[in-house]
C-alpha cells in the first residue's frame, strides 16, 4: 500500500428498510434505483449533519427527497458502497480517519494578536501535518485570537488526510500595501491536496473594504482557493468581506460545501460568493450568502453540480456564467440548483453567455425556487457584454437546450419576470417552465414574458404568461 493511501474504518451499520426510488432525483437517471436506509453508531458523533444530509455520497440522489425524520435517523445509499458512505461521514467533521496527531499553530509560534504576521506558523503546521503518516493530521486554529496571514499556499498531495478546525478568527491585512512583494491575487489557497476537511466554527475576514475602489485595477485576491484538489469538505464556517471572490474551486472534484455563511455589502464589487470553475461532482447546501456580486456563479468546464438549501441575497443571484467571452468552446451540464430563497437580488436563476461564445450548456434544472423583490426572477441573457453596447454583433452563439425551471414563486421587481433572450444564431431548445407563478412586488404593474428565439413548453400555472416557441 501506499503511505499516501487513506485508511477509513467503516462504522457498524443496520439495514432499516428498502424501498425502490420512483422520483428521478437530478433529471437524467433512470427511476427505479433501489434505496436503502442506514442506521450507524458513528452518526450521533457527527453533529454537522444532524441539520439534515443533503448531499449523500453518490451525489445523485439529494437526500432532500426522503422525510426529514428519515434523514435525520440515517442516510441514503443508492448505487454506492457502505465504504463510501462511511467515507462521508467520517469525512464530514474531525472523524475522518484512524486517529492521528494534532499540531496546533501555536506550538509553531503563532501569537494570535491580529498584528504579527503568523504566516510562518501555518506553513510550518502544514508542513508537518502534510508529511505525516500516522493517521489523519488535524491542524488546530485556536479560539479566541485573531491570526493574521499573509499569501500562502498549502502544497499537496500529503500522505494522510487533512483536517483542519479553524475556531479562532483568520484575517489579512487590512492595508493593500501590506502586500508589496507577494501576490495580490490569492490569499489561502490549497493545490493538489486529496482529502481535506476545513471546519469552524471560526471566520475568516478579507478586509475588503480597503480593496473595493481599486478592486478592477489590482484583481486582488479570493479569500480561500482549492485547485486541482480532490474530496474536500469546507463546513460551518463565516466568511466577510472578500477583496473579491470569496470562495473559489477550480479544476477540482468531490468538493462538497455546507453550513457557511458568506457575507459582503451589496455594494461591494465582484465580492461573489463562491465560484466554480473546471470543476466536477460539486456539491453546497446549508448556506447564507449576501454579496455584492453573484451568490454563486458557475463557470466553464463544469458538470454534475448539486446546488440546495440557499439562502441568496443581497447580489446577483445564482448565474451559470458569464461563458464564452474569449469565443471559446463552452461546456456545461448537469447543473441542479434547488431550494432556493432569493432576496432582493438583481438576479434569480440566471444563465449568460457572451455571443462570440460556442458550444453548449445542457441539462441544468432550476427548482423550487422563491423569490422576494426580485429584479430578473428567471433569465437567460445571450447578449451578455462587460461593457454595454459595446459587443458587435456575432455569428456563432452558445446552444443552451434541456433547461428546467419547476416550483418558481414569489415577487419581481421588474415588469419582465421571465426574460429569455437567447441568441439570434444558436436558439434555445427544450426549454421547460413548469408551475411558475410569479406576481409583481409593485402595486399596479402587470408581469410579463419576453423570449427571442427561445423553444420550449409551459405545463401548470405559468404566470406570467408564457412566450415559449414550439418547435
Amino acid at each position: 500500500m501506499a503511505t499516501n493511501d487513506l485508511i477509513i474504518e467503516e462504522p457498524s451499520a443496520t439495514l432499516v428498510s428498502s424501498q425502490p426510488l420512483d422520483v428521478d432525483p437530478v433529471g437524467d437517471a433512470e427511476a427505479g434505483y433501489e434505496t436503502e436506509y442506514y442506521e450507524t453508531d458513528a452518526y450521533e458523533g457527527l453533529g454537522g449533519l444532524k441539520k439534515r444530509i443533503q448531499d449523500c455520497v453518490c451525489f445523485l440522489l439529494p437526500c432532500d427527497l426522503l422525510p426529514p425524520e428519515e434523514v435525520l435517523m440515517g442516510f441514503s445509499i443508492s448505487a454506492c458502497s457502505l465504504f463510501m458512505v462511511s467515507a462521508l461521514l467520517l469525512a464530514s467533521e474531525m472523524e475522518v480517519g484512524a486517529a492521528g496527531k494534532t499540531f496546533s499553530v501555536s506550538d509553531y509560534g503563532a501569537v494570535g494578536d491580529g498584528l504579527a504576521d503568523d504566516s510562518p506558523a501555518f506553513i510550518k503546521a502544514w508542513n508537518d501535518a502534510c508529511n505525516t503518516t500516522a493517521g489523519a493530521s488535524t491542524i488546530s486554529v485556536p479560539q479566541g485570537k485573531q491570526y493574521r496571514l499573509s499569501s500562502i499556499n498549502f502544497t499537496g498531495p500529503c500522505k494522510s488526510f487533512i483536517n483542519l478546525v479553524v475556531s479562532g478568527k483568520i484575517i489579512t491585512p487590512k492595508d493593500p500595501n501590506a502586500w508589496k512583494g507577494q501576490d495580490p491575487s490569492k490569499w489561502l489557497t490549497f493545490k493538489s491536496v486529496n482529502g481535506l476537511n476545513i471546519s469552524g466554527p471560526g471566520s475568516f475576514d478579507g478586509n475588503g473594504e480597503a480593496w473595493w475602489d481599486i478592486s478592477c485595477k489590482l484583481k486582488p485576491k479570493p479569500m480561500l482557493g482549492f485547485y486541482s484538489c480532490n474530496g474536500v469538505y469546507l463546513q460551518s464556517l463565516d466568511f466577510r468581506n472578500s477583496p473579491q471572490t470569496h470562495v473559489t474551486l477550480s479544476g477540482s472534484s468531490d468538493v462538497h460545501l455546507m453550513y457557511l455563511n458568506i457575507s459582503a455589502p451589496e455594494w461591494s464589487p465582484n465580492t461573489d460568493g463562491i465560484h466554480i470553475q473546471d470543476s466536477h461532482a460539486v456539491s453546497i447546501h446549508d448556506s447564507i450568502i449576501g454579496t455584492g456580486d453573484d451568490c454563486i456563479s458557475i463557470g466553464d468546464q463544469t458538470s454534475n453540480i448539486n446546488i440546495t438549501s440557499i439562502e441568496c441575497g443581497p447580489g446577483h443571484g445564482i448565474s451559470i456564467g458569464s461563458l464564452g467571452s474569449s469565443g471559446n468552446e463552452v461546456s456545461v451540464q448537469n447543473i441542479n440548483v434547488r431550494k432556493i430563497n432569493f432576496h432582493g437580488t438583481t438576479n434569480g436563476a440566471r444563465i449568460k453567455t457572451w455571443q462570440v461564445g460556442r458550444g453548449q450548456v445542457s441539462q441544468i434544472t432550476f427548482a423550487d425556487l422563491n423569490f422576494t423583490g426580485v429584479q430578473n426572477p428567471i433569465i437567460i441573457d445571450q447578449h451578455y457584454c462587460g461593457t454595454r453596447n459595446a459587443c458587435p454583433s456575432t455569428k456563432t452563439g452558445v446552444q443552451i437546450s434541456d433547461v428546467h425551471y419547476q416550483r418558481a414563486f414569489g415577487t419581481s421587481s421588474t415588469k419582465v419576470a421571465v426574460n429569455l433572450n437567447c441568441s439570434d444564431n444558436v436558439p434555445c431548445t427544450n426549454i421547460d417552465l413548469d408551475t411558475v407563478e410569479l406576481d409583481s412586488a409593485i402595486r399596479g404593474v402587470e408581469l410579463i414574458s419576453s423570449c427571442n428565439n427561445a423553444f420550449g413548453t409551459a405545463e401548470g400555472m405559468v404566470k406570467p404568461s408564457s412566450c415559449l416557441r414550439r418547435s
